[in-house]
């Protein structure tokens, strides 16, 4: 048996040194599965994707997942790529098993939940407010600085995480607080703010809106007070707001607190992202 990659498309080159291309898993020269290499548009052309690797049923379990990942991974090294990722839905063991062996590491995870039709009241004290312009414009600059941070912490280099971080919040935001479909609110106790969270009305690929938390922060002076929850019962009330019933995020592996908050929400993971260095 040997097992190769054999192209099946064309080079896509794009700006910035990004490209991307279909390969066919190859056993003895017969197509037996496909692969998908691109350049991270996120993260730059240095970062890669290792995206919809597939065997055909019948001769998987005989390492040419495997054997294909590592070719893969060759041509993203031809490509002058550092890091490559991969996304593994929730439930598919045998692909997290195969993400391990070849020393993927999690690196941080999605998350989601179906809302009931009934919202939770806020604790005494707390209530919420939209965030103002000069407020948002304090938050923007930190956020860029810090969601950078919050990669490069990760093992990401410093290049490919502002990178990232500038890309998205300029997609997301194009508009700023008047961005169609964003809501950004304030929490306070007793009249003093204590945190935010930003949340997006996204359309799911099966149909129907969701809502989506892309950041939520308690001010550290206020932490462990039980604010991180409230928060979060606003972003499920803005989603509701909105007529949607499942609210998503995305929270790095990392974060404990975070994970352990989410779960106790109801919150279950749908997608794990893995990456190791080239």
């Amino acid at each position: 048996m040997t097992t190769t990659l054999r192209p099946s498309g064309p080079l896509q080159q794009g700006a910035d040194g990004a490209r991307a291309r279909h390969y066919d898993v190859c056993d003895n020269g017969r197509p037996v599965g496909a692969v998908v290499i691109s350049t991270d548009d996120a993260f730059g052309a240095t970062a890669g994707v290792l995206g919809s690797l597939s065997v055909e049923e019948s001769r998987r379990r005989r390492g040419r997942g495997t054997i294909a990942a590592l070719a893969a991974e060759e041509v993203l090294r031809g490509w002058g790529c550092t890091r490559v990722r991969v996304e593994v839905p929730a439930g598919n063991d045998p692909a997290r098993r195969l993400a391990a062996a070849l020393g993927y590491a999690e690196r941080s995870r999605n998350m989601a939940k179906d809302l009931g039709p009934d919202a939770a009241p806020l604790p005494v004290g707390l209530t919420s407010r939209a965030m103002s312009e000069e407020e948002f414009a304090a938050w923007r600059q930190d956020a860029v600085r810090t969601y950078a941070q919050d990669w490069a912490d990760r093992g990401v280099p410093p290049e490919q995480a502002r990178r990232k971080s500038e890309t998205d919040h300029a997609a997301l935001l194009p508009d700023g607080l008047a961005t169609k479909g964003v809501r950004f609110r304030m929490l306070l106790h007793a009249g003093e703010v204590v945190g935010h969270v930003w949340v997006a009305l996204r359309e799911l690929p099966t149909g129907g809106p969701s809502g989506f938390v892309f950041d939520v922060e308690v001010r550290e002076e206020h932490r462990g007070r039980g604010h991180g929850r409230a928060l979060m019962l606003v972003a499920e009330d803005v989603t509701r707001a909105w007529g949607a019933d499942r609210l998503g995020l995305h929270v790095f592996a990392s974060n404990t607190p975070a994970l352990r908050l989410y779960e106790s929400l109801g919150y279950t993971t749908t997608r794990y992202n893995l990456a190791k260095a080239l």
